[in-house]
């Protein structure tokens, strides 16, 4: 009988040897590490040489950069060009780290809440930063919408308050559980047609190919939950700063 472990995948385990364990890098801190090289290596090699006509590289490194820029206008607005740097690295990093996780032998480090919630944090912190930077305590009116009845600011402020201080929190915990949910489905069917296939014999091959076309579209869903999890994680960032700079 195959026994199935779905969460083992998560499991963390030292990434270089006993060299690993003296100074506590993990597999989750390799693939971090590989996800900034790959970012660095296409955009410096797609942007070393300008073509009139882009080649394949440089295609990629230009549609990514629009994709970015325009969505950071869109949202935040002409101010919003001083933070793109910051959201292109936090979208690029976030989906090659959501595609590497899709390969085998490969982990998928944003699967874990300690990295999400980290990232999440940080962007909550730089939106706390950016709103006193702006706007000094007058931020503090964010939690008090112009044009609100006075007898009802006591009910809307604390309100108010809770829902900024969860977004950390509903930030970190959506690309968390989205990405941790679509892995485990995956060993599930996995570890399923390797069940039927060991207790049926022939018969469970044929019956295996259920999980298996189940997977192959899950596998394609991955792909695209991977590109629209970094999205979300992207626009929701550009919102936060919008919110610090314009106050609503």
């Amino acid at each position: 009988m195959v026994e199935m472990d779905p969460l083992s995948q998560f499991h963390l385990q030292s990434g270089l040897g006993t060299l690993g364990r003296i100074i506590d890098f993990t597999n989750s801190n390799q693939m971090m590490v590989i996800a900034a090289l790959i970012v660095t290596t296409v955009m410096g090699i797609g942007l070393r040489r300008a073509a009139i006509v882009p080649g394949r590289m440089q295609g990629l490194a230009e549609l990514s950069y629009e994709f970015v820029h325009n969505m950071v206008i869109d949202t935040i607005g002409e101010e919003g060009k001083r933070f793109f740097p910051f959201v292109f690295t936090l979208f690029s990093f976030i989906l090659v780290g959501n595609l590497l996780g899709l390969f085998p032998y490969f982990f998928a480090f944003t699967s874990h809440i300690a990295i999400t919630g980290a990232l999440a944090f940080f962007v909550f912190l730089l939106s706390l930063i950016v709103g006193f930077w702006h706007h000094g305590f007058r931020f503090f009116k964010f939690f008090a919408p112009s044009g609100v009845p006075a007898w009802l600011l006591p009910l809307l402020i604390p309100i108010e308050i809770v829902s900024f201080l969860s977004r950390p929190v509903s930030l970190s915990v959506r690309l968390f559980a989205n990405i941790t949910a679509g892995h485990v489905m995956w060993e599930v069917f996995a570890g399923f047609m390797l069940m039927l296939v060991s207790s049926l014999g022939a018969l469970g091959v044929v019956a295996a190919l259920i999980p298996l076309g189940l997977n192959i579209a899950l596998t394609a869903l991955e792909f695209l939950v991977a590109f629209l999890q970094a999205y979300v994680f992207a626009i929701l960032t550009c919102l936060y700063l919008h919110d610090s700079i314009h106050l609503h």
